[in-house]
């Protein structure tokens, strides 16, 4: 899951790069990111992500300036931050996880975000369509989300005889709902294919 990340943070890269040239004119633009977990954890796709830049002609500290915000997994902590990177007057916002992008999607509507996501980006409300995002939200998608029900899938091929089997979820996740409902869809449908005489469980 790292290395789809990294490439969809660099393919964002270019939108912040049309927007920042935009904002040049004036001032040294700011972008401003917005990320969930912790400044280490995404070190490599930051990395990937100033490459991007100077790939598009922009430096750090030359020609853009960059704003960092880590909720360090306390999501409760995203529109805080959101509202920091607002009053600093950023140009745009990368936001680098899906609760990141839903926070930053609430707290402005005119500032430019651009977002990477592992669900269904109209699905959970951040666009209004894939081909036509419309408001201020434009981004990738890995949609991760509709590939763990599949993860189940395989468990239940290669541990035919398990019955339970457990997942680790993230309550405060906005995806939370989505994977456990997908994972419970799963494991009825493998103890219908699989072993009809028993039952499969997901437990959280």
């Amino acid at each position: 899951m790292r290395r789809r990340d990294l490439l969809a943070l660099v393919a964002g890269v270019t939108t912040l790069g049309q927007w920042a040239a935009r904002a040049q004119q004036k001032a040294m633009p700011v972008i401003g990111v917005l990320g969930s977990a912790t400044a280490r954890e995404w070190a490599p796709s930051v990395a990937a992500f100033l490459r991007g830049l100077s790939e598009a002609g922009f430096a750090e500290g030359r020609d853009v300036s960059i704003e960092y915000r880590w909720a360090e997994n306390q999501y409760d902590r995203l529109p805080s931050l959101v509202v920091e990177l607002i009053h600093q007057q950023v140009s745009v916002i990368a936001a680098l996880t899906t609760p990141s992008a839903i926070a930053a999607k609430a707290a402005t509507a005119s500032i430019p975000i651009v977002f990477t996501t592992i669900a269904d980006p109209v699905q959970i409300g951040l666009v209004e369509s894939l081909n036509r995002p419309g408001g201020n939200l434009t981004g990738v998608t890995i949609l991760n989300v509709e590939i763990v029900p599949k993860m189940l899938e395989l468990l239940h091929e290669v541990v035919p005889t398990a019955t339970t089997m457990a997942a680790l979820v993230n309550p405060t996740n906005p995806n939370a709902d989505t994977w456990s409902t997908g994972l419970q869809v799963a494991a009825r449908a493998g103890a219908r294919t699989q072993r009809p005489e028993g039952k499969h469980r997901a437990r959280y």
